[in-house]
C-alpha cells in the first residue's frame, strides 16, 4: 500500500496537472470508501463539514448513507461535496509528495482549484459554497443535456442570447461534446427536437441547469456571498474554464469573477487545448465518474503519447480503495516533483 511520502519519480515523468470535475459527476457513495481510511483525505472532509455547522452534519450523513434525505443530484449535496472531494482527494495526493504545476476545474471544480491554490481557504470555501447553494435554492427547475454535437451545430436548438427562459450552450467539453442548459420546459422541448432530428443525447445528472442565462440572478447572489471572505492569488496557476486562460491575480480576487462562472459557459476543452499546447503533463482526475479523463484520452496531444491520464476514483462507486491505490502505483511512476 502507497503511504505519503511513497511516491517518487521515474525517467518518464511528466509534470502532473489536477482535474477538478463539476455537476454531473456525483453518484452516492462517491470516495466514501476512502473516508476514515486515509487520513489526510478523512481531516479534509471533516474539516469542510465543521465548517458547514449544522448542515455539514446533514450533509457528511445524506455523503455516507445509501438512502439520502436530499438527492445527491440536487445542487445543495452534488455541488459542495463534489467541492469537498475534490479538494479533500487533492490535499491527499499533494501530501504524499505530488506537487501540481497546474490545476484545472469544470465548473465548481474550479472553485476545488481555488481551494487547492489558496484563492480561499477552507473557511472561506464553506461560506462560499453555502452561499452557492443559496443561490441555487432559489433557481427554477431545469437540466443539462450533454449532445453529440458541435457547439455550431447546435444553434437551431438555442433561445434567444441572454434569454433567462430559453436554453443555452452550458458547456464545451470536446469538439462533438456540447452541453446544453436551460430551464423546464424550454430543456424538454429541446430534448423533443433532438430526437425527432436524431442527434444523440444524453440527460446530464442535475436537477438544476447550470451555466446558463437562467442562472444570471444567481450568479449576482453568489457574488454577494464573497462579502467577508478574503481572495488571495493562485499559489498554483489555474486554467479557467470560463476564459480558458489562466487565472490572473486581480481575477482571483475579484468575487464577480468566481461567481459569474456560474451563468457562464464551461469551456473545458478550449482550456485543455491552451494548456497541453504547453507541453505533455500527466493529467490526474482528482474526483468521482472519470468523465474529464474521457474527455483528456481524447485530446491528440494525449493519443500522440505527450500525455497520460490517471482517475484517481473509478467511474461509480464499485472499486474505489483498488481505483485509488492503483492512481497511487501510476503517479509513483508518473509524477517528477515527487522527489
Amino acid at each position: 500500500m502507497t503511504t505519503p511520502g511513497d511516491v517518487h519519480d521515474r525517467a518518464d515523468a511528466r509534470p502532473v496537472v489536477l482535474l477538478f470535475p463539476g455537476q454531473g459527476s456525483q453518484h452516492q457513495g462517491m470516495a466514501t470508501a476512502l473516508y476514515g481510511r486515509e487520513p489526510v483525505f478523512t481531516a479534509a472532509m471533516d474539516e469542510f463539514f465543521e465548517h458547514l455547522g449544522a448542515e455539514g452534519t446533514r450533509m457528511r450523513a445524506d455523503w455516507l448513507s445509501s438512502t439520502p434525505r436530499v438527492p445527491m443530484d440536487d445542487a445543495s449535496r452534488a455541488q459542495p461535496l463534489l467541492f469537498a472531494v475534490g479538494h479533500a482527494l487533492a490535499r491527499d495526493v499533494m501530501a504524499r509528495g505530488v506537487r501540481p504545476v497546474a490545476l484545472l476545474g469544470h465548473s465548481v471544480g474550479e472553485l476545488a482549484a481555488a481551494a487547492v491554490a489558496d484563492v480561499f481557504d477552507l473557511a472561506g470555501a464553506a461560506r462560499v459554497m453555502s452561499a452557492r447553494s443559496a443561490a441555487m435554492a432559489e433557481v427554477s427547475p431545469g437540466g443539462l443535456l450533454a449532445v453529440a454535437a458541435a457547439q455550431d451545430e447546435l444553434a437551431p436548438y438555442l433561445g434567444p442570447a441572454g434569454d433567462p427562459a430559453g436554453v443555452a450552450v452550458a458547456a464545451v467539453n470536446a469538439p462533438r461534446h456540447t452541453v446544453l442548459a436551460g430551464p423546464e420546459p424550454a430543456l424538454r422541448e429541446v430534448e423533443r427536437l433532438l430526437t425527432q432530428g436524431r442527434v444523440p443525447y444524453r440527460r446530464v445528472p442535475s436537477l438544476q441547469p447550470f451555466h446558463c442565462p437562467a442562472l444570471d440572478s444567481a450568479a449576482r447572489r453568489f457574488a454577494a456571498g464573497f462579502a467577508g471572505v478574503p481572495l488571495r492569488p493562485p499559489s498554483v496557476p489555474i486554467m479557467s474554464t470560463r476564459t480558458a486562460g489562466i487565472v490572473r491575480p486581480g481575477q482571483a480576487v475579484d468575487p464577480a469573477f468566481w461567481a459569474g462562472q456560474l451563468a457562464g459557459p464551461v469551456l473545458f476543452w478550449p482550456a485543455l487545448d491552451a494548456l497541453l499546447a504547453d507541453g505533455g503533463y500527466t493529467l490526474v482526475e482528482a474526483g468521482p465518474g472519470q468523465g474529464l479523463s474521457m474527455l483528456a484520452r481524447r485530446h491528440p496531444a494525449v493519443r500522440r503519447g505527450r500525455g497520460a491520464v490517471i482517475p484517481l476514483l473509478p467511474a461509480d462507486a464499485e472499486g474505489t480503495t483498488r481505483v485509488w491505490h492503483e492512481a497511487l502505483d501510476r503517479l509513483a511512476a508518473h509524477d517528477p516533483a515527487a522527489r
